[in-house]
């Protein structure tokens, strides 16, 4: 099993990313996925989530409106599109995917990508 996110980088403040992550080994289409994030010296927090099918979306109160998760299961991916990034948006962004059946629950974390807003 692996998720591998990538398009973090360095942005001015008011800039766009765009995050993806990229599974494998695992039923893609199968799982809820979700964009945490966590900042130095603070705890791991939700950003967006998306089920399954794509058919609804969540977010955080500190994404909407600039923030949008989507989801491409022909392509076993996952993307985060942030714009109006401001420097409190700093963190390193991870990916994690869900599935709960009656008897278990299985889920997968990414290692993470860097996302720095600074002018």
């Amino acid at each position: 099993v692996q998720l591998v996110e990538s398009g973090g980088g360095l942005v001015q403040p008011g800039g766009s990313l765009r995050l993806s992550c990229k599974a494998s080994g695992f039923t893609f289409s199968s799982y809820a996925m979700s964009w945490y994030r966590q900042a130095p010296g603070k705890e791991r927090e939700y950003v967006a989530g998306i089920t399954s099918t794509g058919g609804s979306r969540n977010y955080a109160d500190s994404a909407k409106g600039r923030f949008t998760i989507s989801r491409d299961n022909a392509k076993n991916t996952v993307y985060l599109q942030m714009t109006s990034l401001k420097p409190e948006d700093t963190a390193v962004y991870y990916c994690h995917a869900l599935r709960r059946s009656i008897a278990t629950t299985y889920d997968y974390w990414g290692q993470g990508t860097q996302v720095t807003v600074s002018s």
